[in-house]
């Protein structure tokens, strides 16, 4: 059975960690999600371009990359163990009918994917801790749900209660001629499980980083965004150590 995580680069001891949670848009084989194909594309089940910017990234000397492989719609692994979203049934109006399964589905599904993800990564950074965690998410520039609710910042910065790196990589950020969201387009202290888990109750201090899915759609941005991200990332750790 395939792991659901793949790890890029060489971690090293106070370097940069990049983990994403919704890389990948894989649905298993042996999964019948009961939805359009076309949807696989979308937003719902990936967060477009995370997963190149990463690899870019982890290229790069004193980067590593840590990714989910499997897709958000199989399992949510920045979802709270026991929310309803871990194995959603629903996304952005979209029914997901082959997440309808009973509990000792729910608990395999959990088995395979979640806890193997978060011991995996929990071991990663146990064995080398890095200066900075930089959580990557994509975000869309309009909910079909709600088409009514602008999205125009380029990129968020999430946290939930540690912002040390949040108010240093903010005006770094805006140097760069970005409209940032500070807690937008949600906040981290709604949906930031992963880093709850294995950065804020350990005491790592992490960057949560949404960048809106046209500005990494294409290798052109997803270029510009890795070095963007690796720069940034870095004076974040070197002032954090100070």
């Amino acid at each position: 059975m395939e792991d659901p995580w793949r790890l890029l680069g060489t971690p090293r001891f106070g370097g940069i960690f990049v983990v994403s949670d919704h890389a990948s848009n894989h649905v298993p084989a042996d999964i019948a999600l009961g939805v359009d194909p076309a949807l696989l594309d979308e937003h719902i089940a990936v967060d477009i371009g995370v997963r190149e910017v990463g690899e870019l990234m982890a290229q790069r000397a004193g980067i590593a990359a840590f990714q989910c492989t499997v897709s958000r719609l199989v399992c949510d692994v920045n979802r709270e163990e026991h929310a309803p979203g871990v194995i959603p049934i629903a996304s952005d109006g979209h029914a997901i009918p082959g997440n309808a399964i009973d509990h000792a589905g729910h608990l395999e599904r959990l088995e395979r994917f979640f806890h193997l993800y978060h011991r995996a990564l929990g071991t990663v950074l146990d064995d080398c801790p890095p200066g900075l965690i930089l959580s990557l998410h994509s975000f869309t520039p309009q909910l079909s749900s709600h088409p009514e609710e602008a999205r125009p910042w380029q990129v968020g910065v999430l946290y939930n209660q540690d912002d040390r790196a949040a108010r240093i990589a903010i005006p770094l950020l805006e140097a760069e001629g970005l409209m940032v969201g500070d807690q937008q387009p949600y906040s981290g202290q709604l949906l930031n499980y992963t880093m709850n888990r294995h950065a804020e109750a350990e005491g790592r201090p992490y960057l949560g980083v949404e960048v809106r899915q046209d500005q990494i759609c294409h290798p052109q941005g997803q270029a510009i965004w890795a070095e963007r991200l690796a720069r940034i990332a870095n004076r974040v750790a070197i002032e954090l150590g100070c």
